[in-house]
């Protein structure tokens, strides 16, 4: 079983039932989903660009990276409905968890002047995201091997019902929060 995923069930629940006086174990917010996206507005004129960043998601999350077409044509930027412009994975349970660890432990104390995430990224709902600049915080990732920057989206889903809940539950797993 994942680090984190113990954390949340020794910790986290307990924590998180005192404080907000669940009744029942399954209204405790977990972790439902985490969607990594990456979008690549260069694809349009190179689409080699796709096959890079295909292959550094595959090693950065251990699962398989789908290309995201364009749903629309808009003509100033030469784009085309079906046109291939991004690259996304959705990671659930145990995968998730193993993200989420090396995410909080090792890549985001990898970022350059680091003070802490921001808390006002929540949706409303509970659920958090965040953008990282460079790909490169991850370890996985060889510096050699780049041939060009890129950012990506991280979106944590949670099942909370409140942006309080949901705060509450990430600290919990160690999210390093700004003050």
């Amino acid at each position: 079983m994942p680090r984190i995923k113990e954390i949340y069930q020794e910790r986290a629940v307990p924590a998180l039932t005192k404080r907000f006086n669940y009744r029942n174990k399954m209204e405790v917010p977990r972790l439902d989903k985490i969607v990594i996206n990456m979008g690549l507005g260069e694809a349009i004129q190179n689409i080699k660009i796709l096959d890079s960043a295909v292959q550094e998601l595959n090693l950065i999350t251990g699962q398989k990276a789908v290309i995201t077409k364009a749903k629309k044509s808009i003509a100033q930027f030469k784009l085309r409905t079906g046109m291939p412009i991004g690259v996304r994975v959705t990671l659930r349970k145990e995968r998730m968890y193993e993200f989420f660890n090396r995410l909080v432990n090792v890549a985001l104390p990898r970022v350059r002047d680091f003070k802490g995430l921001s808390p006002k990224s929540f949706d409303g709902r509970g659920n958090f995201a965040l953008g990282i600049r460079e790909q490169l915080i991850f370890p996985e990732i060889h510096y050699d091997k780049i041939d060009k920057v890129k950012g990506m989206n991280i979106v944590i889903g949670t099942t909370a019902k409140t942006d309080e809940e949901g705060k509450e539950l990430l600290k919990l797993l160690g999210m390093p929060f700004r003050n």
